[in-house]
């Protein structure tokens, strides 16, 4: 249990969640680190809409003042857009955010505790983290958190600056099950394909609600993951995503970049370098993802 007066719903959120309507958590480090300058505010704007249009209720998770926010104003989501001083939150740092009084974008694992903890079911993001690439067992809190949280979190992957083949073997040696929507294989964020198998195909929400039936019946605590591919008009080409990271990566090495901010670093440098292909790939998945997830909400009923 999350003690009272730190964990904030939003009257909109709240009332949703009493009436057993449809709601989508968002996460907020896309907005505060994942997407430049001052396009940002708009493009969550967007992604927000996207959720009410599909017929669900968006939670903007994020911490404001130490407070554990769930479902944000209008003027709480531009000072997350718009303050270069806040701070990436993920679950390691919850404690010192709420302690401290601090400012915070949440990640992908900390908006699942979060909205497992609200009553929350379906969680929207653009790629997960990952197991990074090189000789260190280097693993994104989001992978701990998909195996111990039993929420829907839908995404199109994880992000193609990680380590691919040994992300998908973590999820599988860690039961996480994977579900394709309308894909074969596992989407590599910015492109469809990765050669990478999913554990099952499904085609609609109704589909995925049956999962969850499932799941719920067996007692099973892991979250079931949903990947999308990014729409066909904004994918970008395999041998194209090589070459760019190839190039990112030089760039991180030269400039000594790393820990938690070689993953944003790298995906700037390849928005750059791609003439900004790779945003609007980025941009074109959040929005796919957070309408299919909103549709997910609605055929679980709540």
């Amino acid at each position: 249990m999350v003690g009272p007066g730190v964990l904030n719903l939003s009257h909109e959120v709240e009332s949703a969640i009493s009436a057993a309507k449809p709601v989508v958590a968002l996460e907020s480090t896309v907005i505060a680190h994942g997407l430049p300058r001052p396009e940002n505010f708009d493009i969550a704007q967007h992604i927000i809409q996207t959720v009410r249009d599909a017929g669900a209720v968006p939670a903007q998770t994020a911490i404001l003042d130490g407070k554990l926010q769930i479902g944000l104003s209008n003027s709480q989501l531009k000072f997350i857009a718009e303050n270069e001083q806040i701070k990436k939150i993920s679950i390691r740092d919850l404690t010192i955010a709420v302690a401290a009084g601090w400012n915070g974008a949440t990640t992908v694992a900390s908006t699942i505790w979060l909205a497992y903890r609200a009553g929350i079911k379906v969680v929207a993001t653009g790629g997960i983290g990952g197991v990074h690439r090189g000789a260190l067992p280097d693993v994104s809190a989001d992978l701990p958190e998909l195996s111990r949280t039993p929420v829907v979190v839908v995404c199109s992957g994880a992000k193609i600056v990680l380590d691919l083949p040994a992300t998908r073997e973590w999820l599988e040696t860690n039961g996480v099950a994977i579900a394709g929507y309308q894909t074969s294989e596992m989407p590599a964020f910015y492109s469809r394909r990765s050669g990478l198998p999913v554990d099952v195909r499904i085609e609609t929400p109704d589909q995925i609600a049956e999962l969850v039936k499932a799941r719920s019946f067996l007692g099973l605590q892991m979250a079931l993951l949903v990947t999308v591919p990014v729409p066909r008009a904004a994918e970008v080409s395999s041998a194209l995503l090589e070459r760019l990271l190839n190039d990112a990566i030089k760039a991180a090495e030269k400039n000594r970049v790393g820990g938690r901010e070689l993953t944003p670093f790298l995906l700037s440098q390849m928005t750059q370098r791609s003439d900004g292909a790779t945003l609007r790939a980025n941009v074109a998945l959040l929005e796919n993802n957070a309408r299919i997830a909103a549709e997910i909400a609605k055929a679980l009923g709540s």
